[in-house]
This record gives C-alpha cells, structure tokens and sequence, in this order.
C-alpha cells in the first residue's frame, strides 16, 4: 500500500454555493483527466477537526470515556469522545485537542499520542479530523472549568472498560464516527503494545 500523498487535480473553477455558520457548500470545476473536460464537484468545506480517546487505568483494564452528545441531523442521542472544529486562527492542533477534553469533559491529560487520522467523508466533504489518545488524566479544578451550553450543556460523561467500548461499536450501539474509529484503533494499538502511535506533531494530510 503506498503512503498518502496530495496527488491533487487542476480546479479550473470555484463557487461557494451556500455559505453556513460552520461550513459552507462549494462547488469546484475539476479537470480529473489532463485531456478530459471538466466536471463540477460539490462538497462540504470543513474546518477540520480534533477528537481524543481519554483513558484511565480501573479495576478490570482500561477505560475510555465516552460522552453522551445529541446530534439534530440524525434526531438522536450518540455516545461520543471528546471532540471539536479547528475553528480558532492559529490554534495548534493538540492545544485544540487539549482545550476540547478540558471544555467537554473537564479533564487534562500529561500524555499525549496521534492514535489516528482520516477523512469522515471524503466523498462529499474535505473535513480531515485527527484522534489523539490521552493518558494520564485528572481533572481540571473547578475553578477553571468552562461553562458548557446548547447541546453540550448538561452532557453526560461515562467512563466504559475499552473492551466494552469495543463490544458496543460492533454491536451496533456507538455510531458516532470519532468515537468508533478512536475505540478501534485504541484497542489496536494497545495488542501492539502502543507500538503504532505516532507522536504529537506528527505530519497530517488536510
């Protein structure tokens, strides 16, 4: 399998179609072929975003925390990680990854690894999101914890064993994409003894 790199096509043309308060749709005029016309793409333009598999060490392994998180477009209530936009200028991405775990699920982490990167969907959007893993945690003092409103205010937290968590992503009861990529690859690179993981600041295609 070959590394991942930017084989980019020419844009011979671009169109915000619709602009939003986190996204917008554009639509570019792509030439896929050096000889061939052009053919016009529609897609989501995304900021990007952060997610973190936090982990603690309990009484019969690992456990990861998962948030409870109501998501409007599906009408539904999903278990999550901890998660955000790259939406703040010149934000670091692990300072974002950082600030997240903090607002979300009042925790701090000493430890902190790539555990994974991709693209929620590539076919229809060019929102890249990176998944650290957080280890070493403990709680933010309650005097510098952020006040949390909309969906997020009142969210609940769990902490699940990591293999429970892994049993639910296949049972069919995690959906949310972050939370079910972060779940398996933590519990892949943890039967590799964390071999896999990639440093911090380590290259991102996005």
């Amino acid at each position: 399998m070959r590394d991942r790199v930017d084989r980019s096509r020419d844009v011979v043309g671009h169109e915000t179609v619709h602009y939003g308060r986190v996204f917008d749709l554009v639509a570019d005029d792509v030439r896929l072929h050096p000889d061939a016309a052009p053919v016009r793409r529609e897609y989501l333009d995304h900021p990007g975003a952060v997610a973190v598999v936090a982990l603690r060490d309990g009484t019969d392994g690992e456990e990861v925390l998962l948030v409870e998180q109501y998501r409007h477009p599906v009408r539904a209530l999903l278990w999550e990680v901890p998660a955000g936009l790259l939406d703040v200028d010149g934000e670091d991405y692990l300072e974002a990854a950082q600030r997240e775990l903090a607002e979300e699920a009042d925790l701090r982490a000493a430890r902190w690894d790539v555990l994974v990167d991709y693209f929620t969907t590539p076919g229809g959007s060019n929102e890249s999101l990176r998944v650290y893993l957080a280890r070493d945690v403990s709680p933010v003092p309650a005097d510098e914890r952020h006040a949390r409103e909309d969906e997020e205010a009142g969210m609940p937290t769990e902490w699940v064993r990591l293999d429970d968590a892994v049993a639910a992503v296949h049972a069919g009861r995690i959906h949310n994409p972050s939370a079910v990529v972060g779940v398996l690859a933590a519990a892949s690179a943890r039967a590799q003894g964390w071999a896999p993981l990639r440093p911090a600041d380590a290259t991102w295609l996005r």
